[in-house]
């Protein structure tokens, strides 16, 4: 990589955001889990689209291997350099800005370095709801949730990030900018372009702004923590759910007690969410545009679900305070696991009737092959998507659990293949699935994705070695 390329760049930018020492690049070389680190010639923080364009117009003219990275949230390893030391990386993180607000189209311009929170809080600023929800919200940006067609708590509403958008800006691999920042609920002209970015990962091109779909905000929410014996018990409590409140239903998670045990016992000043233990657990939560009503709407949802015998106990939140300690059982169920050795981990989704025959299935298998280890799935019961996690034994050798991490995962996905169901709902394909995509994504589909790549991107500078 020439010195006079690099300075081009560095010019680009200005020398204040080219980045090329190892301290002040070693945070965008390493992701949240630390399974993928790599090496970069240097990070490179454009503040325009203007400026991303002419990054990558010089990188496709001398064939460098561009990066895109947001928040660096990922947890594929789609957002890592590889180890060559040739690559640089594209940091989204200053184009923050929020360009317009449409409160006639419902609509919201926004910037990829916008963080989720930022985006949330502008929607509600404006008397309006972005509804994407994750975990990492603080410090996640649109770019990365629209390239990885981010899922989150609200998917059971308003579906996942792709559903969201009406129109996006993207920089092209040649540089070339298309713009496509619509704020129109209906357009027939050709082929709906933007799908082909998001989900992409950066291998197709670099999303720069999105047109963000917003909804009326919910005047009331009603929330319940819910015991119950089984995980086909709450398949019945959802169907019923969804027979008696439609649209108010925003939010079904499933924990299992294992789960709930590991918040208890790491998570300062968490209490037991209700007064008897259960096998497992649900996080229910209504929303609705009236002001009144919804409490009891959610009161007849858990005595018709007890008297059918669906639940055995409920506590619905009686103040903001509450509902934010059941929400933090959830939110806090991957960070504990960590505290309990080692995890392998599976971002899964099935049909939604498959889910309990599948978790009976995987626990069989898992414990049979790793005597003691512990099954901890949770997650969006609603729309089939389970993070199906193994825990270590007790007193287990870390690294001898995580050595078997192929082994699980050849278990689990054959299962879930079997099942008709995917081996990645909403995490990505990134590096961490590259292979599983070639061994069970339907050939034809592979040819189609390869011949995308290679007209969007032809030399194959963009995010090399991740999905394809």
């Amino acid at each position: 990589m020439p010195d006079a390329f690099l300075a081009q760049l560095a010019a680009i930018t200005g020398p204040g955001y080219f980045l090329t020492g190892a301290d002040e690049m070693a945070g965008y070389l390493l992701e949240p889990r630390a399974l993928f680190h790599g090496t970069a010639r240097a990070v490179v923080r454009p503040g325009t689209t203007a400026e991303v364009a002419a990054i990558a117009a010089l990188c496709h003219a001398q064939g460098v291997a561009i990066v895109p990275q947001g928040g660096n949230t990922g947890l594929v390893g789609g957002q890592i350099p590889d180890g060559s030391g040739r690559q640089i990386i594209l940091s989204l993180t200053r184009l923050t800005r929020i360009r317009e607000t449409d409160l006639a189209a419902n609509c919201m311009i926004v910037e990829a370095g916008v963080t989720l929170l930022r985006a949330q809080q502008a929607a509600d600023a404006a008397d309006r709801l972005f509804p994407l929800s994750l975990a990492s919200e603080g410090s996640c940006t649109i770019g990365g949730n629209l390239s990885t067609n981010a899922g989150g708590t609200a998917v059971l509403a308003y579906g996942n990030a792709r559903d969201l958008v009406m129109g996006l800006e993207v920089v092209l691999a040649d540089g070339r900018i298309l713009n496509n920042l619509s704020k129109l609920k209906k357009d027939n002209t050709g082929y709906d372009l933007k799908h082909l970015f998001m989900g992409a990962e950066g291998t197709l091109g670099i999303i720069t702004a999105a047109s963000l779909k917003l909804f009326p905000k919910p005047r009331a929410i009603a929330t319940a923590f819910i015991g119950l014996h089984s995980p086909a018990a709450a398949l019945d409590l959802l169907a019923l759910a969804q027979e008696e409140l439609g649209a108010s239903v925003k939010t079904f998670e499933l924990m299992p007690r294992i789960g709930i045990e590991f918040v208890l016992r790491h998570s300062p000043g968490s209490r037991e969410p209700l007064v008897q233990r259960h096998d497992w657990y649900v996080l229910l939560e209504l929303t609705d545009s009236s002001f009144s009503g919804l409490e009891n709407k959610l009161a007849d949802l858990l005595q018709a679900a007890m008297e059918k015998g669906l639940i055995e106990d409920a506590s619905p939140a009686q103040s903001l305070a509450q509902r934010d300690a059941f929400w933090a059982m959830r939110e806090n169920l991957s960070e504990v696991q960590k505290l309990e050795g080692g995890s392998i981990k599976h971002d899964v989704s099935l049909p939604i009737a498959a889910v309990p025959a599948f978790l009976t299935q995987v626990e069989g298998f898992v414990t049979e092959m790793i005597p003691g280890a512990r099954l901890v799935a949770f997650g969006h019961l609603g729309d089939g998507n389970i993070h199906c996690n193994v825990s270590q034994p007790v007193g287990a050798d870390k690294a001898g659990f995580l050595a078997r991490w192929h082994e699980v995962n050849e278990a689990v996905h054959a299962i879930v293949v079997a099942m008709h169901g995917s081996f990645s709902a909403e995490h990505g394909i990134g590096t961490l699935k590259r292979d599983l995509l070639a061994r069970y994504k339907d050939p034809v589909a592979l040819d189609l994705m390869r011949a995308i790549k290679a007209t969007l991107d032809p030399k194959g500078i963009m995010n090399p070695g991740k999905v394809l």
